[in-house]
């Protein structure tokens, strides 16, 4: 027991030396091992036995006391014990979108005119911190970055600030500013264009070849870039666009200075539409307003250095034209002196002082050429338009609008010769011809001067002057007249200022009331009478019309007496052929019958007058002796007896009173009038002769 006791005691002494003893290796071994995995980074620090760091350092080269430069790779690393400690942290993991920003802690100081570190070589993208320092590193923020990937980085000499890469997506630009480089040249806001930067991915190429701090000329265009944002600035803006049936106006911000005699640059060659900067100022491009225009699309124009402005197409409709006046061109005094001076050509234009104005292309002013109905694309900074109707314009002076497009005054209120207030309606009817239209534009300037200036005074002062030679009632008869005189004063006029005078027309004469029913009047009567007038040759054209309608209704029995007329006419000739045969047979049977009638007759006669001698004489003696009322008397009562007078009434007519001497009364009545008469009564058998009153 007592031996067990002894070994006991004696192993337990000797096993805790021994377990010391192990512990005291296994200290060591684990003080002088370094195992790095594949995805750490191991830092080694130097704690005692070695050199001083140089004041102002932060890490320590290989044989100084401190943090070291180097790194550990992977594997495994035997270091001396208790001199060295090693620390690990994960390796820098700069993913596919991102790019790694790197700052050094330590290294070289920058030179005072800069702000970045100059990119040195040989240090494996930081990787080789010891090397960075050795080849002259400089400390602070690096314009190298660090691109996708995984690296074992010092995070004690240089700090990493991992940022998206810069993506522009499509239809928009990228304005980059530089916050390091050399000054922007005097006069110019943008730093000009740097070759060999990679699109601003290299930034020590950019600084190397000059590349100059502040805004740039140069854009990025959609992608995706790895570029250093501490160096330079990325703002992303929208790409230029021009909508359809729009134009984009260009204003340079930069470039050679515009000439004060001229209002728009002039165009310049090879700057691809405005979106290649550098170009449009190596070929001397000038600031202001720019000749050339954007056309409909998409535009990848750096905005700091182009304003663009949206402006309408020039829509030129059916019934139109537009003059053009140019602002850039040459001078066209040029012409004005030839046409003042010797004449150079035989173009009659010369002669004329108003179109001097007008000119041919390539000179400033007013364009000959205009431009008929359809759709331009025209720089409205270098190209004013003016529209010119070349279809009638109507222009009224009346209470109402006869066309909603007609320009309307109030009537005309004149005073005749006789003193009397007219008040006119007129209507005038313009034209402008195309080829007129430059010509017009340079004498009056638009259509409203035109109608405001030119034709309501011309109208107005020309029936005034009319009205004034003549009578109000006549300038009314007159009215065709007065308004052709009035229409061939207006057109020579109006020659004057290249306008054609379609017609003026006098639509309304109101004249004084009093002065109206005067006229009134007279046209009613006189209507009245062609209405009489009217109403009588339709009579006669009645009358005319049944007379042809009674002469056609017996047109028949005219055409039968017609032929019976002739069949007449036959048997006339024919009767006429026989009479003169049987008359030529007879004439010697006739001539002796008369011979011996005559003789007859002539005895019959001498009888009879000495019976007719012998009668008439009884008949005065009678007449001598007893009077001729009761000489007729007693005739009549012969004629009664002999039945030759009827003296019995048909029809009796006898008074109230039954008066039966009403009859006789009657014939003395009768008797009485017949002598009074002077009638004288002679007996039926004998002939009446008349008597003479003496």
């Amino acid at each position: 027991m007592d031996i067990i006791s002894s070994i006991f005691d004696l192993l337990t002494g000797q096993g805790v030396f021994f377990l010391f003893l192990a512990v005291l290796i296994l200290f060591i071994i684990y003080n002088s091992i370094a195992i790095v995995g594949g995805s750490e980074t191991a830092i080694l620090e130097r704690r005692w036995i070695g050199k001083q760091m140089p004041e102002g350092r932060v890490v320590a080269m290989g044989n100084e006391v401190g943090v070291q430069a180097r790194l550990l790779g992977p594997g495994l690393h035997f270091l001396f014990p208790f001199i060295y400690r090693v620390q690990k942290f994960p390796m820098v993991d700069v993913r596919e979108d991102e790019i790694g920003l790197v700052e050094s802690i330590d290294g070289v100081p920058v030179e005072t005119s800069r702000i970045f570190a100059k990119v040195v070589e040989g240090h494996n993208l930081f990787q080789d911190g010891e090397l960075f320092l050795k080849n002259g590193g400089e400390k602070g923020p690096q314009i190298q970055l660090l691109p996708p990937g995984r690296y074992r980085v010092n995070p004690y000499l240089f700090r990493v600030e991992k940022v998206p890469a810069i993506a522009i997506p499509k239809g928009k630009i990228g304005l980059v500013s530089s916050t390091d480089g050399r000054q922007i040249d005097a006069g110019r806001l943008l730093g000009k264009s740097i070759p060999d930067h990679d699109n601003f991915q290299n930034g020590q190429s950019f600084l190397e070849h000059g590349g100059q701090k502040g805004p740039q000329l140069d854009i990025l265009l959609a992608g995706t870039y790895r570029i250093n944002t501490k160096l330079f600035q990325i703002e992303i803006r929208e790409a230029t666009i021009i909508p359809t049936k729009k134009i984009g106006l260009v204003t340079a911000r930069d470039g050679e200075p515009l000439p004060s005699s001229e209002y728009v640059a002039c165009s310049v060659q090879g700057h691809r539409e405005f979106q290649d900067a550098s170009t449009f100022l190596k070929n001397n491009g000038q600031r202001g307003p720019q000749l050339d225009f954007l056309k409909p699309g998409i535009y990848y124009i750096n905005p700091l250095m182009f304003d663009v402005t949206l402006d309408e197409v020039l829509n030129v409709q059916r019934g139109e034209v537009a003059v053009v006046v140019s602002n850039v061109g040459k001078d066209p005094t040029e012409l004005i002196k030839q046409a003042d001076g010797k004449p150079v050509t035989s173009d009659e234009r010369l002669k004329s002082g108003v179109e001097r104005y007008v000119v041919d292309a390539g000179y400033r002013g007013i364009q000959r050429e205009v431009l008929g109905p359809g759709t331009y694309y025209l720089n409205k900074l270098a190209y004013t338009s003016h529209i010119i109707p070349t279809t009638n314009i109507t222009i009224d002076w009346a209470d109402e609008k006869s066309d909603v497009k007609a320009r309307v005054f109030n009537p005309l209120l004149i005073v005749s010769k006789d003193g009397f207030e007219m008040t006119i309606s007129v209507k005038v009817i313009i034209r402008v011809l195309p080829q007129q239209a430059p010509h017009m534009l340079a004498r009056i300037g638009t259509i409203e001067n035109l109608i405001e200036h030119v034709i309501h005074p011309l109208i107005d002062s020309s029936f005034r002057n009319q009205a004034s030679s003549s009578e109000a009632m006549k300038f009314m008869q007159d009215r065709h007249e007065e308004q052709r005189k009035a229409e061939e004063h207006i057109a020579d006029e109006l020659t004057k200022y290249h306008v054609e005078c379609v017609s003026v027309l006098i639509c309304q004469i109101v004249l004084p009331e009093r002065l109206m029913e005067t006229l009134t009047s007279k046209v009613v009567a006189s209507q009245q009478k062609s209405m009489y007038d009217s109403q009588q040759e339709a009579e006669e054209r009645r009358r005319e019309m049944e007379k042809t309608k009674a002469q056609a209704n017996l047109q028949p029995d005219l055409v039968k007496a017609e032929i019976s007329v002739q069949i007449a006419n036959q048997q006339k000739q024919q009767a006429i052929v026989l009479a003169e045969g049987k008359g030529q047979s007879t004439k010697l049977e006739q001539e002796g019958a008369a011979a011996g009638i005559e003789a007859v007759g002539r005895a019959e006669g001498e009888k009879i007058r000495a019976i007719g001698q012998a009668t008439a004489e009884a008949y005065t003696r009678q007449s001598q002796a007893v009077g001729q009322m009761p000489l007729a008397l007693i005739e009549i009562m012969k004629q009664i007896s002999s039945g030759n007078i009827k003296i019995t009434p048909d029809v009796m007519v006898q008074s109230e009173k039954g008066d039966g001497n009403a009859s006789s009364n009657v014939l003395s009545a009768f008797l009485a009038s017949l002598m009074a008469s002077g009638m004288k009564l002679v007996p039926a058998s004998e002939p009446v002769k008349p008597t003479t009153k003496a």
